[in-house]
Parts: C-alpha cells; sequence; structure tokens
C-alpha cells in the first residue's frame, strides 16, 4: 500500500511539472494569473516525497525470502557436476 501511496504522490507531482510547462500552461487557461512557483514548489516537494515513499518502502521489504524453518540443501554429486536433490530441516 505505501507503494502505491509514492507512486500518486510522484505522479501528480509529474503532472502538476507538466501543467507549469508553457505548454501546459496554454492547455490550462486558469493558471495565467497563478504565478508559476506557486505550482513548481509543491509539484517539486510531492516528487520528492513519492521518491522518499518508494526508497522507503524497498528497504523495509528486506529483499530476502524469510522461511519459517531453516531448510539446508541437501546435494549429490562433487564439484560443478553437484545438483539440489532435497533440502533437511535444521
Amino acid at each position: 500500500m505505501k507503494a502505491v501511496l509514492g507512486y500518486l504522490f510522484a505522479g501528480l507531482g509529474i503532472v502538476g511539472l507538466g501543467i507549469n510547462s508553457t505548454i501546459g500552461r496554454e492547455m490550462v487557461g486558469f493558471l495565467d494569473s497563478v504565478s508559476s512557483e506557486y505550482v513548481l514548489v509543491p509539484s517539486a516537494i510531492l516528487v520528492v516525497l513519492g521518491v522518499i515513499v518508494m526508497i522507503i518502502n524497498n528497504k523495509s521489504s528486506g529483499g530476502r525470502i524469510r522461511h519459517v524453518t531453516s531448510e539446508v540443501p541437501i546435494y549429490e554429486g562433487t564439484g560443478k557436476k553437484r545438483r539440489i536433490v532435497g533440502y533437511r530441516v535444521e
């Protein structure tokens, strides 16, 4: 769920940066009266916040598979011809 929130923040920020461009200001009429900084700064903050949320979410997952019991592979053969034939619970 946190990853979706990070992508949402970053996406909204990128849309805000796109709207702040010259072409975006022509398409959205009411931005002519709004200063460029009032759109640029919150959009940039949203992009940075989204990236930070995504980085925190990736670090919290650990990247490793956690088993309930520790399993050790059982090998057959030697050297490069060695292959796993099963697993033993320690």
